[in-house]
């Protein structure tokens, strides 16, 4: 490792220690349970519903109802099974093809091979992490077309390109609109892959409200966790009724007869954790207060360093999910990553692309300069609501 490397190397940990005002092993963003999350949890076991009903779970998707802004939410056991759900909603299936980005957590795209259905990889903006519309629009107008149907077909593959799925990389929102509009020009449906996103906003809008659908996640790691969890977002109540329908094993109401009318899935989520999703939402806003204070404490220190730190998109209200900064090269992310991480404070790289995973990498795909060129550089520091203390506003 150069010296200029290993100083700022050591700089680094020494800024992460400093605001976490600890010498232990510090995590890339760990779970917090300071609000009523016991006592919702033994009010869940004492009612002695404790799984995929009961108050808990209405609660938890009014909760989540209000402060998103959506119409209808559906409560899931996970964030991939949201998604799932959520793309089978928009109808794809055998055989079609779904844009995403190669930029994404693998669940995007098992979600869309559960389906049977094929990823379609465009490319990323490097100043959002998320899906680019022009890189989207740039492959269309050279693959595509609408035919007689309807249908927006990919002409080299012979394929249905049927839904889009942008995901809000770290919390950061992509380009949300102008991608619904080259999705509507093109008869595509819409289905955001919110999972990061809780909290964040575009041009004032919750992510998640843009497309016909939407999924959030509440995985451990996550702003605010209700151990594992997901959320079906929608404005569209048949949409959400069928929704429910399907996560609830397909079962038609009756007292006491076990009728299925479809092939559905166990997907629906438990009141344990509902209960914990209850408690977490109330103090998710000042969890954002304090995300945001974090962030603007690591923008000052980047600031007098030459490298690059992973700001809020223009036009948009990030939850700073994982902060992140931009090394010079990938020699320097991974001398950055080892040396971090040897000194107890995780650091981690973006996500192998998908295009370059053995499920996925005969799968259609645009060219992806900005994708390869963030995934060799980027590497996300501790992120986990720190302790109180930090100003808001100038990050100190």
């Amino acid at each position: 490792m150069t010296g200029d490397v290993e100083h700022f190397a050591r700089g680094l940990v020494d800024t992460v220690r400093t605001r976490y005002r600890t010498d232990d092993f510090i995590p890339l963003h760990a779970p917090q349970f300071a609000g009523r999350d016991r006592d919702y949890l033994l009010e869940a076991i004492d009612s002695g519903f404790v799984s995929s009903v009961g108050r808990h779970v209405d609660a938890f998707e009014t909760a989540l109802r209000a402060f998103t802004g959506a119409g209808f939410a559906v409560a899931t056991v996970n964030g991939t099974a949201a998604l799932h759900t959520a793309l089978l909603l928009a109808g794809v299936g055998t055989g079609d093809e779904v844009v995403t980005q190669s930029i994404t957590f693998v669940a995007t795209c098992n979600a869309i091979r559960y389906c049977s259905a094929h990823p379609l990889f465009v490319d990323v903006d490097r100043e959002t992490l998320g899906l680019s519309p022009e890189s989207l629009a740039d492959f269309l107008d050279e693959h595509a077309e609408i035919r007689n149907d309807g249908s927006c077909w990919n002409r080299d593959t012979g394929r249905i390109i049927r839904a889009c799925v942008p995901m809000h990389t770290c919390g950061h929102p992509a380009r949300i609109e102008r991608i619904a509009e080259v999705c509507a020009d093109w008869n595509i449906l819409l289905v955001e892959d919110a999972a990061e996103s809780l909290g964040s906003f575009y041009r004032g809008r919750h992510t998640g409200l843009f497309g016909k659908i939407a999924a959030l996640s509440f995985n451990g790691n996550k702003i605010i966790t209700t151990g594992g969890g997901g959320m079906i977002l929608t404005d569209d109540e048949a949409l959400a009724r069928r929704a429910k329908h399907l996560t609830t094993t397909a079962k038609q109401p009756h007292p006491y007869l076990f009728i299925h009318d479809e092939v559905g899935f166990n997907y629906r989520l438990p009141a344990l954790n509902a209960a914990l999703g209850c408690a977490q939402v109330e103090v998710l806003p000042d969890y954002l207060i304090r995300k945001r204070a974090l962030a603007g404490y690591y923008a000052d220190w980047f600031d007098e360093t030459d490298r690059i730190f992973m700001h809020e998109p223009d036009e948009a209200t990030s939850n700073f999910w994982l902060n992140a900064f931009f090394a010079r090269d990938r020699e320097e992310r991974d001398l950055v990553l080892e040396y971090t991480n040897a000194h107890g404070v995780m650091t981690r790289p973006l996500w192998n692309p998908m295009h370059t995973l053995a499920p996925f990498r005969d799968c259609p795909r645009a060219e992806l300069p900005n994708s390869e060129w963030v995934e060799a550089r980027l590497v996300k520091l501790p992120s986990s609501v720190p302790p109180d203390g930090v100003d808001a506003i100038s990050g100190r």
